[in-house]
């Protein structure tokens, strides 16, 4: 694995148990005087505007816009960048919208697997709180590898020591305090990520003042601004679809979206959560773009730090170290009050247990932080691990939103849907080369296929899985 070497491992570990610590403690101590299940799961529906904004952005901009958004512009060119961007906002706008007519229609609603159970029925609520859980374990597993590599890449640390810190410290403080813990934390790790991007970007654009514009890619790369480039569509389109979708089942934006004090608050807080979102995931893109043009060579997964270090400071390292540590924090505490809130409101419609669902909740988050630690340390491809957990969001997503907009379908029709539409999408999930998939140069040569769908197989396998639910609908 690639290394740069700025810090020693001593030091960087213990500045990432520092950083992780300081945050366990604030956790742990705000929390004190907001204990009882309400807290835990919705905070007691008291945020204002302030608060629920910042935890918005926290939770959204995990340490994947460090990597994610760069490498797909590398080959999706500016099309994957606005995509990107958009995809990542948009479903907070759409949340001002559907988080008002979920808040009417369910107001002592905590989740949304709980709305659609009341919505549909036990099969249907199975299958959406199953797809919900592996699409948020996914998300923790890539945020925690996302984190330990790029420590790895400054420091040469081994990956399963970061892993274990960052999970550890977030399990302690998040299982204690639920969703106002959560919350809070976002607060302050709001401010250290609006700090340190400005620091970076200054930082970065003064590395590369020359290099930092449109014209020095339309220069060494026209090809990922032009609009005879096909994945600049595919691209843009596939990640715009893909991260919107998967977004719109996020436990977390669900949790926060009860959470809000009144409807006027949400709204709020969502709008300005959008327009702070956008051009940060779109200049994290953007330098991806500026990345690949000054070397054809780069590793993508690298290509925003292959900007922001090449004069290799101490200072920026670290920088970027408290950055990605804090960034990792906010979102894998969301994420593990967000499986916990799912399995305690609705872990009885399941199982059967007998003791109490909130220390099942705890001993399940516990299974799948190991399950997280141990795949984390493998150092999977990141961007491929999100793209899998994003198609399964994608062939539910028009069926279970536009249910609540309309009483022509019933659960099995909505049941038969969403299946179709994931085996289809599956069927044309590229490999993690993206050379074949399982219809494309499995079942079937590449060559039996038009050009477009051999070159296109993520785009195809999203679009798929996206729009053939509708089709089904009417199925009897």
């Amino acid at each position: 694995m690639e290394q740069i070497n700025l810090l020693s491992q001593f030091s960087t570990i213990i500045l990432i148990v520092f950083i992780s610590v300081i945050f366990l403690i604030v956790g742990i101590v705000y929390s004190k005087k907001y204990q009882g299940i309400n807290n835990y799961l919705v905070a007691n529906r008291s945020v204002g505007t302030f608060s629920l904004t910042t935890s918005f952005v926290a939770s959204a901009l995990g340490a994947w816009i460090l990597f994610g958004p760069a490498s797909a512009a590398t080959w999706g060119g500016i099309g994957a960048v606005i995509g990107y961007a958009l995809g990542t906002a948009f479903p907070l706008f759409i949340l001002v919208y559907l988080g008002k007519k979920f808040r009417k229609s369910y107001p002592k609603g905590k989740t949304l697997i709980e709305v659609i159970r009341l919505r549909f029925g036990s099969k249907l609520f199975k299958l959406i709180l199953f797809l919900s859980i592996f699409y948020m374990t996914i998300f923790l597993i890539a945020e925690v590898t996302a984190v330990s590599i790029l420590v790895n890449y400054i420091s040469g640390t081994d990956l399963w020591i970061t892993a274990l810190i960052v999970i550890v410290s977030s399990l302690i403080y998040t299982l204690y305090g639920g969703l106002r813990a959560s919350i809070f934390t976002d607060n302050i790790q709001f401010i250290v990520l609006i700090l340190l991007l400005l620091i970076g970007f200054s930082y970065l654009i003064s590395f590369n003042s020359n290099d930092f514009n449109f014209e020095f890619i339309k220069i060494n790369k026209p090809n990922l601004l032009s609009t005879n480039y096909l994945p600049n569509f595919t691209a843009g389109l596939t990640f715009f679809i893909a991260v919107a979708a998967t977004n719109l089942f996020h436990q977390g934006n669900w949790q926060r979206v009860y959470a809000a004090k009144s409807n006027d608050v949400l709204k709020k807080s969502l709008i300005f959560s959008f327009i702070i979102i956008i051009p940060i995931v779109f200049l994290m893109g953007f330098s991806g773009l500026i990345a690949i043009s000054q070397n054809s060579s780069i590793n993508p997964d690298l290509a925003f730090f292959s900007l922001l270090l090449k004069e290799q400071t101490i200072l920026l390292s670290i920088i970027i170290l408290v950055l990605a540590i804090s960034l990792t924090i906010s979102s894998i505490d969301t994420l593990i009050n967000a499986i916990s809130s799912l399995i305690v409101v609705d872990g009885n419609k399941v199982v059967k247990f007998k003791g109490n669902y909130l220390n099942l909740s705890k001993q399940i988050i516990i299974l799948l932080s190991l399950i997280t630690f141990f795949l984390a340390s493998q150092g999977l491809s990141i961007l491929y691990l999100f793209l899998l957990a994003d198609l399964l969001c994608c062939a539910a997503v028009l069926t279970i939103f536009y249910s609540f907009y309309s009483n022509s379908l019933n659960e099995k029709n909505s049941y038969i849907s969403i299946i179709i539409g994931l085996i289809a999408g599956i069927l044309f999930f590229p490999s993690p080369d993206f050379s074949k998939s399982i219809l494309i140069g499995i079942i079937f040569p590449t060559d039996f296929f038009p050009s477009f769908f051999s070159q296109s197989m993520l785009f195809c396998s999203f679009i798929i899985a996206t729009f053939i639910p509708v089709f089904a609908w009417k199925l009897k």
